[in-house]
């Protein structure tokens, strides 16, 4: 049979031809994302960019699969009762489900951030609070708050269920949207965040579709539209556990560097990796995925600038403070402004390593020293990938870097950042050919066949030395 697979992302439509029965891809064609008129203009723009790669005026396909980011997909806000616990437990469902986490609240919602909410505007509120049997006070007082807020979002309810009745009748005397799901902690310590993922995902083809005008890729395609970090997060399951019929590679981590964000994907367990190191906080998912909403190479350019000590980063590449600075400036202006000199291709990668640097440090379990009458142990909270064994890079900035490795060093473990538990000695690969969202889609349906490309196509790339 013969696929055809789009991923409407924020800077890029990417459109991937399958050929399911000899487990190949045909060809790609990639075009500007014509958000702001009518995506399907970059859609025909992708294929034609598509036709001219395999050499035909028309390619004809037998099943059309579709994800999207456009306009940097879902735009949530996450509200818990207290950082490491529920709020952390909002964060990972609403991360996993594709959500763009733009800001995360804890305890009872203040005045002056109901008003910061207010100037979000997000498109979804993920409500937790209190396990079950625990805590109400707080999440009906926060229910309350966002009943008030003059915005048009959608509330999904995750918290203790002891509360549910009084909750809905908040809401709806409020005349606001919301939807009630099994609570994302019902106990201590204890994470239940698929029903969530779950409501976050239905939201996203039911509202948000519409609302970027991709109502018409939908009556197209033969599946829902679902949330490119989703099909990426598939793909990279897939790719690490394999299936019954066709083995994986293994745990792996994977940065995926856009224009607008910069997610980060782990499939590992992360457990501490010595004697020595202790776990503290609640239990990581085996398959975690955050979302860097700072950290991007066009539309989230500035932020990511603030982000660095570019000084220190121009140094790297043998240019100026100011070279960088100016050129962070022009890309932000105008988007689509790419890299043409080889000075403009050094200030574009050193720019990428950086992204990656402060996504994946941000992703890792952190390691903190602790002093005992035993002697120095530590703790960590979060992941401890240092043991991770592959690294894949996704991205138009790794795939069109002159040396991507440089970039991927940002994923690598840092002797001056010990703190960080990230990769030691990892073998990195590159998706050059932007199957890693196609593969995903593919993965609904045929999953013997996507892993089987991905391990054909995903191309190992030199490690060298920071």
């Amino acid at each position: 049979m013969r696929y055809l697979t789009a991923d409407f992302g924020s800077t890029y439509t990417k459109v991937t031809a399958i050929d399911t029965d000899l487990c190949e891809i045909v060809g790609t064609g990639a075009a500007f994302t014509t958000i702001d008129t009518d995506v399907m203009e970059g859609l025909e723009n992708a294929m034609d960019a598509l036709h001219k790669c395999i050499g035909v005026e028309q390619w004809t396909y037998d099943r059309f699969l579709c994800c999207s980011s456009a306009a940097g997909g879902l735009k949530m806000v996450a509200s818990g009762l207290v950082p490491d616990l529920t709020a952390k437990a909002a964060r990972q469902a609403a991360a996993s489900a594709g959500a763009k986490v733009v800001k995360t609240f804890s305890y009872t919602i203040s005045k002056r951030e109901a008003l910061e909410i207010a100037e979000i505007a997000p498109d979804l509120i993920l409500l937790c609070g209190g396990t079950d049997g625990g805590n109400t006070e707080t999440i009906l007082e926060n229910a309350r708050t966002l009943s008030t807020i003059p915005r048009r979002f959608t509330t999904v309810v995750a918290g203790n269920k002891v509360a549910e009745e009084e909750i809905k009748a908040i809401f709806r005397d409020a005349g606001k949207p919301f939807v009630i799901t099994d609570n994302v902690m019902p106990d201590f310590n204890t994470l239940n965040i698929a029903p969530a993922k779950a409501c976050i995902m239905q939201l996203f083809i039911d509202s948000i579709i519409e609302a970027k005008g991709l109502s018409k890729a939908q009556e197209i395609a033969d599946r829902e539209i679902i949330p490119t970090p989703l099909s990426v997060l598939n793909a990279c399951e897939l790719l690490s556990k394999g299936t019954h019929t066709e083995t994986g590679i293994g745990e792996l981590l994977a940065v995926d560097l856009g224009g607008a964000t910069t997610d980060v994907y782990s499939i590992a367990k992360g457990e501490p990796s010595a004697t020595n190191i202790m776990f503290r906080g609640l239990p990581e998912p085996y398959s975690k995925r955050t979302v860097e909403g700072d950290l991007g190479m066009r539309y989230s350019l500035t932020a990511l600038a603030d982000e660095l000590d570019l000084y220190e980063a121009a140094e790297q590449v043998g240019l100026t403070e100011a070279d960088l600075t100016e050129w962070v400036q022009l890309c932000a202006h105008t988007p689509s402004r790419r890299a043409k000199t080889e000075k403009e291709a050094k200030m574009e990668q050193v720019l990428a390593k950086g992204a990656i640097d402060i996504a994946v440090s941000r992703h890792v379990g952190r390691l903190k020293s602790v002093f005992t009458p035993m002697g120095q142990i530590f703790t960590i909270s979060g992941k401890d990938l240092s043991r991770t064994e592959s690294v894949i890079g996704i991205g138009g900035a790794l795939v069109h870097a002159g040396d991507p490795a440089f970039i991927l060093n940002g994923a690598k473990a840092d002797p001056h950042a010990y703190e960080y538990a990230k990769p030691k000695e990892p073998q990195y690969f590159l998706d050059n050919t932007y199957i890693m969202a196609a593969m995903g889609l593919l993965s609904q349906e045929l999953p013997d066949v996507a892993l089987k490309i991905m391990k054909k196509k995903l191309t190992p790339v030199s490690c060298k030395e920071n």
